[in-house]
């Protein structure tokens, strides 16, 4: 069973403002976490800086992870896509 975490924002296709704006509910109460695999990942880390830098200065970089998914694809091989999640802290009030 799959547990649903209000404190994480999955980063896809969507604009990268759609995205601060989900997280900025989150960061006003607790640590958010921004996910983001594949061609995504640049967006995760722009979504990333436009929070910390405009929106909610004085925050800071948790835990950044990164890694490497394998995938089977229908034709049998496999396929390597690479995730990161990165973890913001809000200020200290």
């Amino acid at each position: 069973m799959v547990e649903k975490d209000d404190s994480k924002v999955f980063i896809g296709k969507k604009r990268a403002m759609d995205y601060v704006m989900a997280a900025m509910i989150v960061l006003s109460k607790e640590p958010v976490r921004i996910l983001a695999r594949g061609r995504s990942i640049s967006r995760a880390v722009d979504v990333a800086e436009i929070l910390r830098n405009k929106f909610f200065k004085g925050s800071e970089y948790g835990e950044i992870l990164i890694s490497t998914e394998t995938f089977n694809n229908t034709d049998g091989t496999n396929s390597n896509v690479s995730s990161i999640e990165i973890e913001l802290i809000p200020p200290k009030k």
